[in-house]
């Protein structure tokens, strides 16, 4: 198609000088003693990475890293709003048996999570002679990594669904399966919900659910009230309490007054890096974060097309009314049970922000594959590459649950 195009990451030379202009000038607030991570990103951290970020980290050599994905823009118009030119990966497989993948990121995140699995799972290994090969996508949301952002209220989580199966769509997909978490999780569950007769199944690596009652899911219900919890959901049960009670002040905030923090994120990349840093530490479980990959994921959201701000509003709008109450999909409607049909696939690990009880879990649909980890967290795409591509492999393989759930397939 003639509006589907190569894209090259080429951030100009005038970008990198202001951004380490802006490094040099930062000035820092003061810190408890003893605070650590209790009270946010720490100042030693925080200074350590600024120095870094400002004379060491080499852009140019991460740039070229994550050229090495397929990268395309191409034009999409949601109703009711301006069309937006979408930054996504895509990787056709050379299997003429593919099965074509959606994969979407959330906050903080980007299409950087794709980088450790679109190569594998579009082109399996020599030695993974039985395993699924997947067309492979992964977009940049509206308003996140190249993707351009929406100018006028209201676009939320039925315009992200949108977006993205409309890219499919033009692709050349009218059937696919999706996986995603954080805002991926929200939106390919609104897929699933809106466009069921294409979307044909998806996996997530995000827990959620309620606990069952004998109105709704009485064969859950009866589980639950007979099996006591086990260890890990124990455990997983502390996280969810610490996630809602310590760990959700930045939720708030974006939910509802995302332009005053906006400034900020604007102007001052230390103050964009202590934002994000905190959540790469908090929401993954103990994974190593070299400084490079700590600057590069940040600076991605730095150059951002729509700037280092507009990643935000996805909170506000997901959260406020702007249609038919009727139709309005919410975060909590994509929580509660999706037919249609529909597949569900789910991964647990241990230091997501909600890790919730299986039967809590299985109240969202039909569940057809259920794997819980023993290490992994939030960013699960790019902690525990081999695990979510064994899972995929495995619930989309033969003699997985959503075996052979595409029969039409083409592709652009």
């Amino acid at each position: 198609m003639a509006d589907i195009q190569p894209f090259t990451i080429s951030i100009p030379d005038s970008a990198l000088e202001d951004l380490k202009l802006r490094l040099s000038l930062a000035k820092f607030p003061d810190e408890l003693d003893g605070a650590e991570w209790e009270y946010g990103s720490p100042l030693a951290d925080v200074k350590r990475l600024t120095a870094y970020w400002k004379d060491k980290h080499d852009w140019r050599a991460a740039e070229k890293q994550l050229n090495k994905m397929p990268q395309f823009t191409t034009s999409i118009t949601v109703d009711g709003f301006d069309p937006l030119t979408i930054h996504f990966i895509y990787q056709k497989s050379a299997r003429a048996n593919a099965t074509p993948l959606l994969f979407v990121h959330g906050w903080p995140g980007s299409f950087i999570e794709a980088s450790k699995i679109w190569e594998r799972l579009s082109s399996p290994e020599a030695g993974a002679t039985s395993a699924p090969a997947f067309d492979f996508v992964a977009l940049s949301l509206p308003g996140y990594g190249f993707s351009e952002t929406a100018k006028k209220k209201g676009f939320a989580l039925a315009q992200y669904a949108e977006t993205a199966h409309k890219l499919m769509l033009k692709l050349g997909y009218d059937e696919y399966v999706t996986q995603g978490g954080d805002w991926g999780y929200y939106i390919t569950r609104t897929i699933s919900l809106l466009y069921p007769t294409h979307c044909k199944a998806t996996h997530v690596n995000m827990d959620q659910g309620e606990a069952p009652t004998y109105a709704s899911n009485p064969l859950l219900a009866l589980q639950h009230a007979v099996t006591p919890y086990t260890e890990y959901e124990t455990k997983g049960l502390a996280r969810t309490k610490w996630f809602l009670e310590q760990g959700s002040g930045y939720r708030a905030q974006q939910s509802t007054k995302p332009q005053t923090l906006g400034y900020g994120l604007a102007d001052s990349p230390v103050g964009l890096l202590a934002w994000i840093y905190e959540k790469l530490h908090d929401w993954t479980d103990r994974y190593p974060w070299t400084d490079d990959e700590v600057c590069t994921w940040v600076a991605i959201y730095w150059f951002s097309a729509a700037g280092p701000a507009a990643n935000l509003r996805i909170y506000y709008e997901a959260t406020h009314e702007w249609d038919n109450p009727a139709r309005r999909v919410t975060r909590d409607r994509t929580r509660q049970w999706i037919g249609g049909g529909v597949k569900l696939g789910l991964t647990h690990s241990p230091a997501e922000l909600r890790v919730l009880p299986k039967a809590w879990t299985h109240t969202q649909g039909n569940v057809v594959f259920d794997r819980t980890h023993d290490s992994g967290g939030h960013f699960f795409a790019y902690e525990r590459p081999d695990h979510l591509i064994g899972d995929v492999r495995d619930m989309y393989g033969k003699g997985g649950g959503a075996a052979g759930v595409v029969k039409g397939k083409s592709g652009y």
